[in-house]
């Protein structure tokens, strides 16, 4: 039986910019913030390196503005850049009043300290120390703080272990009047499909790494706000711009556990495994390079040689540097056998960040009224062919302080719908082949990785075409038959967004910032400032 529940704003995401969001709007709105895991799960706990922010006052937003759209290579909208970079420091203090504890030095260095008070490291494509950070575990700091404001609130509800369906629409025939009611949404812990009825309806789900093999990011991040949205009605921009972080751990416990940029900001060498530096030969900035040359440059070298991996070495810094500035990456690596202050790591890349995502205007909102996007599920335009580092947590705070101001007013002006059906199960049954799912998303992630990877090609991409199209078919016709289970709803959720990689893959025919085609190695000025917008061919739907 469906259980009814009315919120003025739904937050569908608990990371960094649904909490920043909730927070914001909660003092004037009844505010329910689901989480289909517990609330510190998402991606924001594993964020490392920092928040990119005009800090030092030898820095310029001018500067942080060019960096930014050099590394977005001719894609990133301007506007968007600048409205982020601008509003920097007060997204930095409005963090520091929710009590966010970022690293300070009482050993003050005028040259990386802004007002003898917070450290800044530097990492690549910056050319300032402009990214303030609580040691080696800025995401996790920030995700603990906004937590603890919210559990606090009066006004904010939260549902962990509540997973969104699709979003609901009032079914107004004219589209000018079609707007978003809420969300069908399932407790996976009761097993029953609840109804959140809401006057604004915010995606902040986070990205859809989990499309491939091997990623940096934890198992929630399935695409399932770009797949609901794309669903719904709305477009999506940019979905070939996958980023892949250089340096992930290469061992056989763990797959997904990064090490942060900000040690190759503060010296560390990419090396091959007879002890080479290889980065002079792909990029002048060296292991300071945007990621997307890094990470090419290491597939490359990994093909070449038919290695494994390459490695990462910190070794020549001093011990208590390494571990005052690196705690967390150093108590982990020492665990898994390795020493970072005496020795190099083992590296590979992995999946990192979407850089595409459901399209939104300069406060979040989508091409459905009552429905906003926000964080790495979002297309703002800041992050244009690729993002540079830090910029990602800054752009949750940022758009989520610009979507609260106009949810605030919408609030006050809407009704909650009552005319919403409760979820209609009476004509599916208990699966009794859940081997189809496992093997489906086993499927499904190993060839978007030997296809849709790093480097590409139209024949790869044309098969992988294939197979998404048929997955599709095989995931819709079990869906409609069989009871949902959270595995079974992140798989409807990766074939979406795999075919909206694939497809905008293959209409980008030339080689740009995090897509790189062999068959196309050259940048095309022609499509300069030209973003892959894909539209859903069919009207909103409920299911």
């Amino acid at each position: 039986m469906s259980v009814f529940h009315d919120f003025d704003v739904l937050v569908i995401g608990s990371g960094a910019a649904g909490l920043s969001l909730g927070l914001q709007v909660a003092d004037t709105a009844k505010v329910a913030i689901l989480s289909k895991n517990k609330l510190h799960q998402g991606s924001t706990s594993w964020a490392q390196g920092g928040i990119a922010a005009v800090l030092d006052n030898r820095d310029t937003t001018a500067s942080h503005i060019e960096d930014t759209m050099i590394a977005g290579a001719g894609l990133c909208h301007e506007d968007r850049v600048m409205q982020v970079v601008e509003n920097g420091r007060e997204a930095i203090d409005w963090l520091v009043k929710q009590g966010v504890a970022f690293t300070k030095e009482t050993d003050v260095k005028k040259d990386i300290f802004v007002d003898g008070d917070y450290h800044l490291t530097k990492e690549g494509g910056h050319s300032f120390r402009r990214v303030i950070h609580a040691t080696d575990a800025t995401g996790q700091e920030v995700q603990q703080s906004l937590e603890a404001q919210a559990r606090n609130h009066p006004n904010i509800t939260l549902f962990e272990h509540h997973m969104t369906v699709d979003l609901i629409s009032n079914r107004d025939p004219d589209p000018e009047k079609r707007r978003c009611v809420g969300a069908y949404v399932f407790d996976t812990k009761k097993g029953c499909m609840d109804v959140f009825r809401a006057k604004a309806t915010v995606l902040a789900t986070g990205g859809a790494s989990r499309v491939y093999l091997y990623t940096s990011n934890p198992d929630g991040s399935t695409g399932d706000g770009i797949a609901m949205a794309w669903r719904f009605g709305c477009r999506v921009a940019n979905m070939e711009f996958n980023q892949f972080h250089p340096t992930c751990l290469y061992h056989p416990e763990t797959r997904t556990f990064l090490l942060t940029e900000a040690l190759r900001g503060e010296g560390a060498y990419l090396q091959l495994p007879d002890g080479e530096r290889f980065m002079k030969r792909f990029d002048d900035r060296l292991e300071l390079a945007p990621r997307d040359i890094v990470a090419r440059a290491i597939d490359h070298e990994m093909k070449r040689l038919g290695i494994d991996c390459v490695y990462l070495d910190i070794s020549h810094k001093d011990e208590k540097f390494i571990k005052d500035h690196f705690p967390t990456i150093y108590k982990r690596c020492l665990k898994l056998g390795y020493d970072l202050t005496k020795q190099p790591i083992p590296v590979v890349p992995a999946a990192h960040y979407t850089c595409g995502g459901v399209m939104t205007s300069t406060s979040g909102l989508t091409d459905v009224a009552n429905l906003f996007a926000i964080g790495e599920v979002a297309h703002t335009g800041l992050h244009g062919a690729n993002r540079m580092a830090s910029n990602s947590l800054l752009e949750c705070l940022v758009y989520a302080n610009a979507a609260a101001k106009e949810i605030r007013t919408l609030v006050k002006q809407t009704a909650i719908s009552t005319k919403i059906k409760p979820w209609d199960a009476s004509r599916v049954m208990d699966s009794d082949e859940d081997v189809v799912v496992s093997h489906n998303w086993n499927e499904l992630r190993h060839f978007m990785w030997d296809y849709v990877g790093i480097v590409r090609t139209t024949r790869r991409l044309q098969r992988a075409a294939r197979r998404v199209d048929m997955l599709a078919g095989e995931i819709r016709e079990y869906y409609s038959h069989f009871r949902v289970t959270p595995d079974l709803l992140e798989l409807r959720n990766l074939v979406v967004v795999a075919d909206l990689i694939i497809r905008s893959a293959l209409l980008r025919t030339e080689s740009r910032g995090l897509h790189y085609m062999l068959d196309y190695p050259e940048t095309d000025p022609t499509m300069e400032g030209r973003d892959t917008i894909l539209k859903p061919p069919r009207r909103p739907s409920d299911r």
